[in-house]
């Protein structure tokens, strides 16, 4: 029996690391994960226990705060901040209810608390990027450049930079922007199809360039998912591609729909694989020299759509 295997019957059985020296020696996570297709999101320790977890409708961003209140969206167009423990919402927005969104098309799949306490929520359908301050108000909006509009395709994750700009992935474009606080373009990286040809589906059959999630490193490079074109890559402000990992770069792993990346203090990256099946992990941890670290598979708690996720600690060590 190998350490996938041990991880894996850990992760399902819901065992703590204590059976043999060779699940001692196991890397463990706790961290938080929402799946649409099984309507939940939840936490899970270190143990592979389930230490919380809520009923949810579809969701594509999702935050453990610093404060421990979790920030995640009941609906397309809901977002909410809960106290845990009395899942208690102390704090929400709905685009639906958001002036001149009323007989619109609206979906959210980004949303972000931002230092000064308001919070970036990006508006597919509405084309725009908004910051909601606490009681609900909207104090700053912003425009977005989209080609091909839909308002289930204008974003997938944004992210407002430490520089006050914006970062967002353009999932119907194909294309990562990088806009300035008046909202100007002054960065874009249209994501490459490798030579291949477009093909239709979420699985690992399928292909494209639907970008969903991208992270600015501190080296200034930006590091991407490209969706359904199966991996990773890491790009230079001169757009040239210095890492990647692709579909079948890991043995015995197959990649499909990539959604969330998370830089690890160790460098590490996990990211999220969605709609790669049962046979293949929902969370994978590798390395820069595409060794898998850890890895999360488990289609009883969680499904083929586990989109989002965020490692809260890693061996007993909070990540923050």
């Amino acid at each position: 029996m190998n350490l996938r295997t041990l991880i894996h019957m850990t992760a399902v059985l819901g065992l703590a690391f204590t059976s043999s020296s060779q699940l001692l020696d196991a890397a463990s996570r706790k961290f938080i994960a929402a799946d649409s297709s099984k309507k939940r999101v939840a936490i899970i320790d270190e143990n592979g226990v389930t230490e919380w977890e809520h009923p949810i409708g579809p969701l594509h961003d999702l935050h453990v705060l610093p404060n421990g209140n979790l920030l995640f969206q009941s609906s397309w167009t809901h977002v909410v901040e809960m106290e845990p423990s009395s899942k208690k919402i102390v704090w929400q927005y709905d685009a639906k209810q958001s002036p001149g969104n009323e007989n619109l098309k609206i979906e959210i799949h980004a949303f972000q608390r931002l230092a000064d306490g308001n919070t970036m929520v990006a508006e597919s359908g509405r084309g725009r990027i908004i910051e909601v301050d606490a009681q609900g108000k909207i104090v700053k909006e912003l425009k977005l450049q989209i080609d091909h509009p839909h308002p289930h395709r204008d974003t997938r994750l944004a992210r407002r930079l430490g520089n006050g700009h914006y970062l967002v992935c353009h999932e119907g474009d194909g294309v990562v922007r990088e806009y300035d606080g008046n909202g100007k373009v002054v960065w874009d990286y249209e994501v490459p199809l490798f030579g291949q040809e477009p093909r239709d589906g979420h699985g690992v059959e399928a292909f494209g360039n639907q970008c969903f999630a991208a992270l600015r490193l501190a080296n200034g490079n930006t590091l991407i998912s490209t969706g359904n074109g199966h991996g990773v890559i890491e790009v230079t402000p001169q757009q040239e591609i210095v890492w990647s990992l692709h579909q079948n770069d890991l043995p015995g792993i197959q990649l499909a729909w990539v959604t969330t990346l998370q830089v690890l203090p160790s460098g590490n990256i996990v990211i999220g694989n969605c709609h790669a099946g049962p046979e293949n992990p929902q969370l994978i941890e590798v390395t820069r020299d595409k060794k898998v670290e850890w890895e999360f598979q488990d289609f009883e708690r969680f499904g083929n759509a586990l989109t989002n996720s965020q490692i809260l600690s890693a061996d007993g060590v909070l990540i923050k």
